[in-house]
C-alpha cells in the first residue's frame, strides 16, 4: 500500500503531527507513504517534498488579499506537486488542509478527477465547503448549506479586500462533488453533521478521531510554578496558536477581572505584541514547539480552559487530559466530545459569569487526575493510525 500525504505543513503544529503519525503508521503496517507540504521545515527522517518556496507562498497570500481568490494560485508549484505524485505511483491519496497559500486546487482537483484513484479527506475545518471561511460560528452564517453570496467575513482567514464567495463556492461545488471516489473523514461527529448539509452531503463520509502521542503527553513534573512565583495559586492555562479572537483571547483578558487574587492565568501560544498589551496577572508565553514543555506547563495547570468559538476537534484538549489535567471547554463544534463528566465540563459559549462559577467549583471539588489519563487514551495516536490504515485497506478492497 502506497499512501501519498498532502497537507499545509509537515510535523508541525496539530495538523502536521497528525500527518507525520499517519505517515509512521503506514510504515510500521508494511506500506509506504510519502508528504508533500507547504511551508516551514520537516524533520529530514520523513519521505517529504517541500514543493514551494517561500517567495511563492507570500506572493500567494499577496493575491488572495487583493483577489479573494485563495488557493488558486501556485499553479507552478502545483504542477511540481502533480508530477511528483506521479513519479510515487500511489494506491490512496490522502489530503489535509490544501488552503494555506501553497497550493492551486483547481490544478490539483482536476487533476485528480483524471488520475482516478481512491482519495481520502481529513477536513480539519470547514472551508472545503464554503465559499470563504474555515469557520463560520462567529458570525452565525448559514449561507455554505445553499450558495455562499455577500460574505460577511471575508476580512477573517484566508483574509481579503474583496468579496469572492459567491465563485469560490461554485468552484469548489463543481471540482470536489466531480471526484467520484472520494472519501471524507472527519474528527468529530459536529464536523460530519455539517459536512452532510454541504453540497459534499452524497460523499461517503467517516469520523476518525484525532490522536495524540500518549508517549510524550504524559504527567511530568517542572519548576514552572517556582519560576513564576505562583506556587500557591490555582493556575488556569489556555494553549491556542494563534490565540485570536476565535480562540478567546479577549475573553481571558475579561476573566481575569472577575477572578479573585488566588487565582492565575496562563496564556501559551502569545505575539510579542500580545504579550506587550497582557495585563498583570496573566503569565503570557510565545508559541512553543516542544512537546515536553507543552507537556510540563499542562501538567502544572489546575484547570484547562478552552474558550474557543470556532473549532472542529481541538487536540489541546487532549493533551491536557494526557497530562492529568481536566478540561473546561464552551460548547463549541466538537470540543465537547472530547470530554466527559469524569474529567471536564461544558459551559455556555460566551458566558463568562458561568465559566468563573464552574472553575470555583472544579478547584473546590476537584475532578480525578487518573479519570483525565484514562479519557485520553480513546485518542492515542497509534489508534488513529490503525483506523486510517483500516480505511486505506478497505478503499483499495472496494477498488480491487
Amino acid at each position: 500500500m502506497k499512501v501519498y500525504e498532502i497537507n499545509v505543513v509537515c510535523g508541525k503544529g496539530s495538523t502536521g503531527r497528525i500527518v507525520t503519525d499517519i505517515y509512521h503508521s503506514i510504515l510500521e503496517n508494511g506500506g509506504k507513504c510519502r508528504i508533500a507540504y507547504g511551508r516551514y521545515k520537516a524533520d529530514t527522517s520523513i519521505n517529504a517534498i517541500k514543493f514551494i518556496d517561500d517567495l511563492d507562498v507570500y506572493l500567494h497570500a499577496i493575491l488572495t488579499r487583493l483577489t479573494g481568490k485563495h488557493g488558486l494560485f501556485s499553479s507552478k508549484a502545483t504542477k511540481r506537486l502533480i508530477e511528483d505524485i506521479k513519479q510515487f505511483d500511489p494506491d490512496i491519496i490522502h489530503l489535509h488542509n490544501i488552503h494555506g497559500y501553497y497550493l492551486n486546487y483547481k490544478l490539483l482537483f482536476e487533476f485528480l478527477k483524471e488520475y482516478d484513484r481512491p482519495v481520502v479527506w481529513t477536513f480539519h475545518d470547514c472551508w472545503p465547503f464554503t465559499g470563504h471561511c474555515a469557520y463560520y460560528d462567529i458570525t452565525g452564517c448559514d449561507k455554505w448549506k445553499t450558495k455562499c453570496s455577500k460574505c460577511e467575513n471575508f476580512k477573517a482567514y484566508p483574509a481579503s479586500y474583496v468579496d469572492s464567495s459567491e465563485s469560490n463556492y461554485q468552484l469548489k461545488k463543481k471540482l470536489f462533488t466531480e471526484i467520484d471516489n472520494l472519501t471524507i473523514v472527519t474528527p468529530s461527529k459536529w464536523l460530519a453533521d455539517e459536512v452532510k448539509l454541504s453540497f459534499l452531503k452524497d460523499k461517503s463520509t467517516k469520523v476518525i478521531a484525532n490522536g495524540i502521542d500518549l508517549s510524550k503527553f504524559n504527567p511530568l513534573e517542572s519548576d514552572f510554578r517556582k519560576i513564576h512565583g505562583i506556587e500557591n495559586k490555582k493556575m488556569i492555562l489556555g494553549v491556542a496558536s494563534p490565540f485570536g479572537k476565535r480562540k478567546g483571547f479577549s475573553d481571558f483578558i475579561k476573566l481575569k477581572e472577575l477572578l479573585d487574587e488566588e487565582y492565575v492565568i496562563c496564556m501559551v501560544g502569545l505575539t510579542k505584541k500580545q504579550l506587550e498589551k497582557l495585563p498583570e496577572g496573566i503569565i503570557g508565553i510565545e508559541r512553543t514547539d516542544s512537546i515536553k514543555q507543552l507537556a510540563e506547563i499542562y501538567s502544572t495547570a489546575d484547570i484547562f480552559l478552552n474558550l474557543t468559538y470556532e473549532d472542529n476537534f481541538p487536540t489541546t484538549n487532549i493533551e491536557s487530559l494526557a497530562c492529568g489535567t481536566p478540561v473546561l471547554t464552551y460548547a463549541t463544534g466538537g470540543s465537547p466530545s472530547i470530554i466527559d463528566k469524569t474529567c471536564g465540563r461544558v459551559i455556555e459559549k460566551g458566558n463568562l459569569f458561568e465559566t468563573v462559577e464552574e472553575i470555583k467549583r472544579m478547584i473546590k471539588t476537584p475532578l480525578e487526575r487518573q479519570n483525565c489519563i484514562i479519557r485520553s487514551k480513546m485518542f492515542d495516536r497509534k489508534l488513529m493510525g490503525k483506523n486510517y490504515v483500516l480505511l486505506f485497506e478497505q478503499l483499495l478492497k472496494e477498488k480491487d
